[in-house]
């Protein structure tokens, strides 16, 4: 039985349907159904999706203020994506931060650029551009499923959903996967579809953690503090982990070079965890510091504490003498150093360096911190990995053997790439829908 039956539009005679199936319902979802409706009552759009209201992670993004987009050149943002930015690059001109911001005042919502560069609503908020955007979509004709677990594919070709009336069945001319990628298992993006995808030979590079923290390595035998200071699981002193995790680094730098020779460096800030850092300038370099992890067993980044002050001011300041005063009141006294930046000193410094003033203000302008593995890809704010774009055409179809059920298009997190965050990855996410979108409607010979 076609239980879709009595949702399908009035048609008029002799109009051929054909019907496409959306799986997934974030960002690139959305945008694919958006330009598959464009199309006019011969294409019937159906979005699926396994939780109970779409956008959940696109919500998410924009508890604390939805970053859309980033207002740099178009050179330099597709940079942002490494090694994929020649992949990514033809999508990002058909739908870059200018053009998402315009799609964005469309809806309604009018966007401004932070100091930072990055692009917000001027609200700050992701509900209501969720809203105008889910209500355009239903008036162009979009159908929505929730509940709707894809399961992958029949012996027939046809599309296998668990619903919350049992098992069913959908033929569809075509499908538009925009699953997500393996971060935020709780939110829909679970990475189930890895599988699915490898069983039918399709190429799916394992999912990995980005833009996520690190546990660090066990500290050094023969650190400064000697009581009360334990070694947690984590590789943090006891004392270190109990005092200051959840605390920020607040105006410093940090500078890597990999194993490989690439290297990164750039001021701003991160959180000390109970195991290890996470945090914005760690998810910045998280790629390199997960690639030398998986190459050598560990990765290194140097922090500068003060990255205002030239090394020899350091070192003059640190030898400046300090008569009777604690060595910790002599750096708050003449660097400012207190808090959680006197106290990685201590951590991480035997007490030897800390005594030596050449080591120690060596050690205030580039500390090594060790890290030896990720935390969890449920805990990453996004994915590695995915669908490679070798396995795809121009258009985002999948190039192996087609089911029965039609062409097999990619978008979104689910593909294989990754940005920093800052506005990157949305607008990926947005522009692989919009380009497998109309793949879909050239696959069928439809101007899009």
């Amino acid at each position: 039985m076609d239980f879709f039956l009595s949702n399908t539009p009035s048609l008029s005679i002799g109009t051929v349907v054909r019907r496409i199936a959306v799986i997934g319902g974030g960002p690139a979802g959305l945008m694919a159904a958006e330009i598959l409706s464009s199309a006019g009552p011969a294409i019937l759009v159906q979005v699926y999706d396994a939780m109970p209201s779409v956008g959940r992670k696109f919500l998410l993004a924009g508890k604390g203020g939805l970053n859309l987009t980033h207002s740099e050149p178009p050179a330099t943002f597709n940079a942002r994506y490494g090694d994929r930015a020649p992949a990514l690059e033809p999508l990002l001109a058909d739908l870059g931060g200018a053009e998402l911001r315009q799609w964005a005042e469309g809806l309604g919502v009018d966007t401004f650029v932070g100091s930072s560069g990055r692009v917000f609503p001027k609200d700050m908020k992701a509900a209501p551009l969720l809203r105008s955007w889910l209500h355009r979509l239903r008036a162009s004709g979009v159908q929505f499923f929730m509940r709707h677990r894809w399961l992958g594919w029949a012996d027939n070709g046809d599309l296998r959903f668990s619903t919350p009336s049992g098992e069913q069945s959908v033929r569809v001319d075509a499908v538009v996967l925009a699953l997500g990628g393996g971060s935020w298992s709780r939110l829909g993006s679970d990475g189930a579809w890895v599988p699915l995808l490898a069983q039918r030979g399709i190429d799916v590079k394992p999912l990995r953690p980005s833009n996520c923290g690190f546990d660090v390595a066990a500290r050094p035998v023969g650190r400064a503090e000697t009581v009360g200071t334990e070694s947690s699981s984590s590789g943090w002193s006891t004392y270190f982990a109990s005092r200051f995790s959840g605390q920020p680094f607040k105006s410093v730098a940090i500078d890597v070079t990999d194993s490989l020779g690439r290297k990164f460096s750039r001021r701003g800030e991160f959180v000390a965890t109970a195991t290890g850092v996470e945090g914005s300038l760690v998810y910045a370099a998280s790629s390199l510091l997960r690639d030398d992890i998986e190459r050598t067993g560990s990765a290194t980044f140097t922090l500068d504490l003060l990255p205002d002050k030239s090394a020899q001011q350091v070192l003059t300041e640190v030898r400046h003498p300090r008569g009777s005063r604690s060595l910790s009141s002599h750096l708050k006294s003449r660097l400012g150093l207190e808090g959680i930046k006197a106290a990685i000193l201590h951590e991480l410094l035997d007490k030897e360096a800390m005594a030596d003033p050449a080591k120690l203000a060596a050690a205030i302008k580039a500390l090594p911190i060790t890290v030896i593995r990720t935390r969890p890809i449920d805990e990453a704010i996004s994915s590695a990995g995915g669908v490679s774009f070798d396995a795809l055409d121009a258009d985002l179809k999948i190039k192996a053997s087609q089911p029965a059920s039609g062409a097999i298009f990619c978008a979104g997190e689910m593909l294989d790439w990754e940005a920093p965050t800052g506005g990157y990855l949305m607008t990926a996410c947005f522009a692989s829908g919009r380009a497998a979108g109309q793949g879909v409607l050239r696959h069928f010979g439809i101007t899009p």
